[in-house]
């Protein structure tokens, strides 16, 4: 197994993208940690990886809140000893023109992804530092690439986080620690189910059209990319055996983007 008794966190893994992440990583042998705004669901979701709780904990975190952060990476490494991969999931979308965006639901935004990205990256690292090993991996989008309509603060964060990659990438490599980014097209998880009536009604379509002539319009087939797409790209990352793969990012979308 590729990941056999490695310690992965997962933020935002209580369902969608993190949650089939923390099933890829376990069926690969890793000791998951889902740390999620929402501790039942943090606990049914490792509950559901391993009853036993031998390898598998649930952690309530929110990830812009520094001591919720603190307090619940100190938990993982009580629980299993060190942290190799740090996967930084957590996110949400909220959708309007730039002009009616309201700064409260901007800075929210930008917090989730980008704060919460710093700050489980920072508690990673003092423990991969001391071990001299470890995989950071950063949830981006297609949106890390490119732009649409209605979404300046995230693009504006899925930008940011190859940035914030590129500097771990660099200062890492002297400990031994990778630091990559998946830029994912459109996946049907319920973050996406949510924006496509509020897209529909801000630009005036159907949701079919949402989906056919704004989604999927530029992907090779029309298809959505699965979380099972993702989770092995993940894997991919995860698993690498050298610093020859650090500081890049792999597009996941169907052809969506390319580069």
């Amino acid at each position: 197994m590729r990941l056999q008794d490695k310690v992965a966190v997962i933020t935002g893994a209580a369902s969608g993208i993190g949650l089939e992440i923390a099933r890829t990583f376990a069926r690969e042998g890793a000791k998951i940690v889902i740390a999620d705004l929402n501790q039942a669901g943090a606990d049914a979701a490792a509950a559901s990886l391993d009853p036993t709780g031998e390898r598998a904990l649930g952690v309530a975190m929110n990830v812009t809140d520094e001591a919720q952060v603190e307090a619940g990476m100190a938990r993982a490494v009580a629980a299993f000893g060190r942290i190799d991969i740090l996967v930084s999931n957590a996110g949400i979308q909220t959708v309007a023109p730039v002009e009616q965006f309201e700064f409260a639901k901007w800075k929210q935004l930008l917090s989730i992804h980008l704060d919460g990205a710093f700050l489980t990256t920072r508690a990673a690292l003092r423990t991969m530092y001391e071990q001299g090993s470890g995989s950071i991996i950063y949830m981006g989008s297609v949106h890390s690439k490119e732009a649409s309509a209605l979404k300046a603060p995230y693009v504006t964060a899925k930008h940011g986080l190859i940035g914030l990659a590129k500097v771990v990438a660099k200062e890492g490599a002297a400990h031994g620690v990778r630091a990559n980014v998946i830029c994912p097209g459109f996946v049907r998880t319920p973050l996406v189910e949510k924006q496509i009536p509020e897209q529909a009604r801000e630009l005036g379509i159907s949701e079919e059209d949402v989906v056919k002539k704004v989604m999927l319009k530029e992907t090779v087939d029309g298809e959505f990319t699965t979380v099972e797409d993702v989770a092995e790209a993940a894997l991919f990352f995860a698993s690498f055996g050298s610093n020859a793969l650090t500081g890049q990012s792999l597009v996941v979308s169907h052809g969506w983007f390319m580069q």
